[in-house]
Protein backbone atom coordinates (compact mmCIF):
# COMPACT_ATOMS: atom_id res chain seq x y z
CA UNK A 1 0.00 0.00 0.00
CA UNK A 2 1.73 3.32 -1.40
CA UNK A 3 0.98 6.14 1.58
CA UNK A 4 0.38 9.73 0.19
CA UNK A 5 0.91 12.83 2.19
CA UNK A 6 -0.88 15.80 2.23
CA UNK A 7 0.49 19.40 4.27
CA UNK A 8 -1.05 22.15 4.54
CA UNK A 9 -0.28 25.68 6.12
CA UNK A 10 -2.51 28.55 6.94
CA UNK A 11 -2.58 31.88 9.13
CA UNK A 12 -5.56 33.00 9.95
CA UNK A 13 -6.12 36.39 12.06
CA UNK A 14 -8.32 34.95 14.50
CA UNK A 15 -8.06 33.35 18.74
CA UNK A 16 -7.49 30.26 19.09
CA UNK A 17 -10.81 29.92 20.96
CA UNK A 18 -12.39 31.32 17.70
CA UNK A 19 -10.92 29.12 15.77
CA UNK A 20 -11.76 26.09 17.64
CA UNK A 21 -15.18 26.71 18.28
CA UNK A 22 -15.56 27.05 14.15
CA UNK A 23 -13.55 23.99 13.51
CA UNK A 24 -14.92 21.86 16.07
CA UNK A 25 -18.03 21.93 14.62
CA UNK A 26 -18.91 19.13 12.16
CA UNK A 27 -21.54 21.53 10.32
CA UNK A 28 -19.03 24.22 9.68
CA UNK A 29 -17.47 21.56 6.84
CA UNK A 30 -19.63 22.13 4.54
CA UNK A 31 -18.97 25.89 4.33
CA UNK A 32 -15.30 25.33 3.32
CA UNK A 33 -15.96 22.25 1.28
CA UNK A 34 -16.56 23.13 -2.93
CA UNK A 35 -19.94 22.37 -3.79
CA UNK A 36 -19.22 20.08 -6.99
CA UNK A 37 -18.48 18.13 -4.14
CA UNK A 38 -21.95 17.80 -3.25
CA UNK A 39 -20.70 16.93 0.24
CA UNK A 40 -23.43 16.73 2.96
CA UNK A 41 -23.64 15.37 6.60
CA UNK A 42 -26.14 12.55 6.84
CA UNK A 43 -25.74 11.95 10.49
CA UNK A 44 -22.99 13.25 13.39
CA UNK A 45 -23.37 11.90 16.98
CA UNK A 46 -23.05 15.72 18.43
CA UNK A 47 -22.74 19.10 17.51
CA UNK A 48 -19.20 19.41 19.11
CA UNK A 49 -16.55 17.16 18.44
CA UNK A 50 -15.25 14.65 20.77
CA UNK A 51 -13.25 11.11 21.07
CA UNK A 52 -14.97 8.43 19.62
CA UNK A 53 -17.73 10.42 17.60
CA UNK A 54 -18.89 9.16 14.51
CA UNK A 55 -19.66 11.04 11.22
CA UNK A 56 -21.41 10.29 8.49
CA UNK A 57 -21.23 12.21 4.64
CA UNK A 58 -22.21 11.30 1.14
CA UNK A 59 -19.73 12.80 -1.36
CA UNK A 60 -19.71 13.13 -5.27
CA UNK A 61 -17.12 11.26 -6.55
CA UNK A 62 -18.23 11.82 -10.32
CA UNK A 63 -21.25 13.38 -11.82
CA UNK A 64 -23.83 11.13 -10.51
CA UNK A 65 -21.83 9.23 -8.83
CA UNK A 66 -22.37 9.50 -4.77
CA UNK A 67 -19.95 7.41 -2.15
CA UNK A 68 -20.58 7.27 1.57
CA UNK A 69 -17.87 8.36 4.02
CA UNK A 70 -17.73 7.44 7.37
CA UNK A 71 -14.89 9.05 9.60
CA UNK A 72 -14.15 8.84 13.36
CA UNK A 73 -12.77 11.35 15.34
CA UNK A 74 -9.71 9.38 17.02
CA UNK A 75 -8.20 11.77 19.25
CA UNK A 76 -9.42 15.60 20.05
CA UNK A 77 -6.64 17.49 21.96
CA UNK A 78 -9.14 20.40 23.80
CA UNK A 79 -8.24 24.02 21.62
CA UNK A 80 -5.37 22.59 19.87
CA UNK A 81 -5.75 19.27 17.56
CA UNK A 82 -7.73 16.58 16.31
CA UNK A 83 -7.61 13.44 14.37
CA UNK A 84 -10.02 11.70 12.20
CA UNK A 85 -9.90 9.04 10.18
CA UNK A 86 -11.87 7.08 7.72
CA UNK A 87 -13.56 3.74 8.80
CA UNK A 88 -15.20 3.45 5.52
CA UNK A 89 -15.15 5.22 2.30
CA UNK A 90 -13.34 6.10 -1.37
CA UNK A 91 -9.88 5.65 0.34
CA UNK A 92 -8.00 2.61 1.76
CA UNK A 93 -6.70 4.48 4.68
CA UNK A 94 -7.13 8.39 5.60
CA UNK A 95 -5.68 10.04 8.66
CA UNK A 96 -6.03 13.70 8.69
CA UNK A 97 -4.92 15.80 11.60
CA UNK A 98 -5.69 19.62 12.32
CA UNK A 99 -3.59 21.01 14.68
CA UNK A 100 -4.11 25.08 15.67
CA UNK A 101 -1.13 26.87 17.27
CA UNK A 102 -1.08 30.32 18.52
CA UNK A 103 1.23 33.04 16.34
CA UNK A 104 1.93 36.68 16.13
CA UNK A 105 -1.58 38.23 15.32
CA UNK A 106 -3.95 34.88 15.11
CA UNK A 107 -3.44 31.22 14.68
CA UNK A 108 -1.68 28.63 12.34
CA UNK A 109 -3.96 25.96 11.14
CA UNK A 110 -2.25 22.77 10.18
CA UNK A 111 -3.79 20.30 8.09
CA UNK A 112 -1.72 16.76 7.18
CA UNK A 113 -3.07 14.00 6.27
CA UNK A 114 -1.94 10.77 5.08
CA UNK A 115 -3.97 8.41 2.20
CA UNK A 116 -3.89 5.67 0.26
CA UNK A 117 -6.25 4.47 -2.54
CA UNK A 118 -7.69 1.43 -3.24
CA UNK A 119 -7.82 -0.80 -6.30
CA UNK A 120 -4.17 -1.34 -6.83
CA UNK A 121 -2.36 -0.63 -9.71
CA UNK A 122 -5.55 1.22 -11.04
CA UNK A 123 -5.44 3.47 -7.91
CA UNK A 124 -2.21 3.86 -8.32
CA UNK A 125 -2.59 5.21 -11.97
CA UNK A 126 -5.52 7.48 -10.76
CA UNK A 127 -3.88 8.79 -8.10
CA UNK A 128 -1.58 11.57 -10.18
CA UNK A 129 -4.30 12.03 -12.82
CA UNK A 130 -7.56 12.68 -11.00
CA UNK A 131 -7.02 12.09 -7.06
CA UNK A 132 -4.33 14.52 -5.90
CA UNK A 133 -5.34 17.11 -7.97
CA UNK A 134 -8.65 17.02 -7.06
CA UNK A 135 -7.45 16.76 -3.34
CA UNK A 136 -5.37 19.95 -4.10
CA UNK A 137 -8.20 21.62 -5.70
CA UNK A 138 -10.55 20.91 -2.10
CA UNK A 139 -7.75 22.36 0.14
CA UNK A 140 -7.23 25.19 -2.09
CA UNK A 141 -11.17 26.10 -2.19
CA UNK A 142 -10.71 25.56 1.99
CA UNK A 143 -8.11 27.98 1.85
CA UNK A 144 -9.92 30.69 -0.14
CA UNK A 145 -13.17 30.25 2.03
CA UNK A 146 -11.21 30.68 5.41
CA UNK A 147 -9.54 33.53 4.03
CA UNK A 148 -12.59 35.19 3.14
CA UNK A 149 -14.49 34.10 6.01
CA UNK A 150 -11.98 35.38 9.01
CA UNK A 151 -9.03 37.62 6.57
CA UNK A 152 -5.48 37.33 6.50
CA UNK A 153 -2.14 38.08 8.21
CA UNK A 154 -0.20 40.89 6.55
Amino acid sequence: MQVHHLFQEQALPISMEEAWAFFSSPRNLDAITPPDLGFRIEYSSSERMHEGQIITYKVKILPGLWVPWVTEIKSVEEGHSFIDVQLAGPYRLWHHRHLFEPIEGGIRMTDQVHYALPFGPVGAIAHPLFVRRKLERIFGFRREMLAERFGKLP
